[in-house]
């Protein structure tokens, strides 16, 4: 019995406190870092000086401005968007909704940038739309940003606004339909009320993810000039670290705000679901789905043909002169070639291993906590999503860019860049592996102890058979978004070290844009197989969940 207790506090000791140094060490030291060396003077001392100095810079007034624009202009365009192909697809019965569906999973195939490399193949001044009409079309610059922003963030948007749809009650609406009110009445006393935290949400992963997003900006942003590209030209460009450590203030200032917003609303918006709820019967409205059709075909269509683009371009000769079929782009032999792509894969595989390692540590060890201390340890765990990519990439450089220290030694390294990937999407892997750990009866825990089971042994076969699909979803999430992440990579290379999406930068900022699209295709294709890889494990881990019930049922 002694040993069994033993066993167990050992069991939560190390479950708390590995994850819990993994944060101090890997996210809290380095953003604390960040913030002192924004007030760290010339002289060491500390003071006001460097934000008194950015101030007076003529031109980043104008930078925060144009950021704040851009990215509000952006969350309009995909709530709006975003709420017409959620209800759309959650609703409605318009034929299509596959081909909906798979148009909003292009953009998560590839880094942010393809988006801008595609609509530059399109509509750039040597696009096919100025090839064919002899249209100038001003892509460069807000509108070019908006469009290719609003690209990347669109899908995340719908299956948030999509998932608050969900849970309605088809109650309120026979109730409603009952004392008379119309469709437009429906819509607007209990469609709109019910999805409005899920309309906060995704205002803010959008705005956060557009206002901190280096890659599109970086190609097709031009003289528009936004944070993301003022903090990459102050660090890389003029090596100056206090000055860009105070650009990653304001960098982390709305998106604080944001995170903070959309806080507040996730706690009102908990405990309004039932799960007693009746889901919400589709139908057909000519008034109203003949509209959202057309939008959410005319937008799926957009993606498909952008993304496609630049997978046709990746087989044309000399774009756009010479349109021919060729292989040559793929033969890539500058900017250290394929490399990159295996170090991808390296670094994506070690950030998705450690991730599920720690996360399934942490929510474990949090299960067995007082509430007070379990909501602290919630709390510092999705705080990590309102730091942007940038920000804790900047953050990583002054922490472990240090020279005969332990810290020191990781710098350059293939491991620190997975840990950075990995503390960047880690509030939605935690989030992820909570709802998974929800779903694991305690009951059956102390049935393992009660018939002589060690906590080991019960957590072998009580808790980890019924997480296995939480874990498997986790690690090709990390696997996925490690993959095609730039923001937060883009301070950690060095020349003996790159990833995927920097090498796609590289290449089109030197003007092999074709071998960029090439390249672009390959991270493409291999998230595609991860994704593919995903999906056949889960379906064979349920076949096999069904098949024990049934060999038990029959014993």
């Amino acid at each position: 019995m002694r040993g069994s207790v033993f066993q167990a506090k050992l069991l939560h000791a190390v479950s708390f406190i590995v994850p819990m140094l993994g944060l101090a060490l890997f996210f809290l030291y380095p953003l604390v870092l960040v913030v002192h060396r924004s007030f760290e003077q010339g002289d060491g001392s500390l003071g006001l000086g460097n934000y008194a100095s950015v101030i007076a810079m003529s031109h980043i007034p104008g930078v925060v401005a144009n950021s704040l624009v851009m990215s509000s202009i952006t969350t309009a365009v995909c709530i709006l968007l975003g709420f017409a192909i959620a209800y759309m697809l959650q609703r409605t019965t318009i034929i299509g909704q596959a081909i909906i569906t798979l148009a909003l999973l292009l953009p998560l195939l590839a880094p942010s940038l393809v988006q801008a490399l595609g609509l530059l193949f399109l509509f750039g001044r040597n696009g096919l739309v100025n090839q064919a009409t002899g249209w100038d079309m001003q892509i460069y610059g807000l509108w070019g940003l908006v469009i290719a922003n609003s690209m990347y963030a669109l899908p995340q948007a719908v299956m948030i606004i999509q998932a608050s749809l969900r849970h309605s009650d088809v109650r309120y609406y026979d109730a409603a339909m009952v004392m008379g009110a119309s469709n437009w009445r429906r819509f607007v006393d209990i469609t709109l009320p019910n999805a409005k935290f899920g309309l906060l949400s995704a205002a803010f992963v959008v705005f956060t993810v557009t206002i901190t997003d280096f890659g599109n900006a970086a190609v097709i942003g031009g003289d528009y000039r936004v944070l993301a590209t003022e903090i990459y030209s102050q660090v890389v460009g003029q090596m100056n670290f206090n000055m860009g450590a105070v650009i990653g203030i304001f960098l982390l200032i709305p998106t604080g705000v944001a995170f903070y917003i959309e806080k507040v609303a996730s706690q009102r918006q908990f405990g309004g679901g039932s799960e007693s709820a009746i889901p919400v019967r589709r139908n057909f409205l000519a008034t109203r789905d003949i509209p959202l059709g057309f939008v959410s075909h005319f937008t799926g269509f957009f993606l498909i043909a952008v993304v496609a683009t630049v997978v046709y371009a990746s087989f044309v000769q000399l774009w756009p002169y010479r349109m021919s079929f060729t292989l040559d782009n793929y033969n890539i032999t500058t900017q250290g070639g394929y490399t990159p792509l295996w170090t991808s894969l390296l670094v994506s595989t070690q950030a998705a291993v450690i991730g599920v390692v720690l996360l399934f540590a942490l929510v474990l060890a949090q299960r067995g906590l007082p509430r007070a201390a379990a909501k602290a340890v919630y709390l510092l765990a999705i705080v990590p999503v309102g730091v942007p990519g940038l920000v804790l990439g900047l953050s990583y450089v002054l922490s472990f860019n240090v020279g005969g220290t332990v810290m020191g030694a990781l710098y350059g390294s293939a491991l620190l860049i997975a840990f950075c990937n990995f503390y960047h999407y880690h509030s939605q892997g935690f989030l992820t592996m909570v709802a998974g750990i929800r779903t694991v009866p305690k009951s059956l825990e102390e049935s393992v102890t009660c018939l002589g089971g060690s906590p080991f042994q019960g957590l072998r076969d009580a808790i980890l058979p019924i997480m296995l699909p939480t874990l498997v979803a986790v690690f090709f999430f990390l696997f996925m978004r490690s993959m095609v992440t730039l923001s937060a990579v883009i301070f950690l290379i060095t020349p003996s070290l790159s990833v995927g999406a920097v090498s796609v930068l590289r290449l089109d900022q030197a003007g092999f844009t074709t071998q960029a699209a090439a390249f672009s295709v390959c991270i493409m294709l291999l998230v595609l197989f991860a994704m593919a890889a995903m999906k056949l494990t889960l379906i064979w881990l349920e076949s096999r969940g069904r098949n024990t019930v049934a060999r038990a049922d029959a014993t």
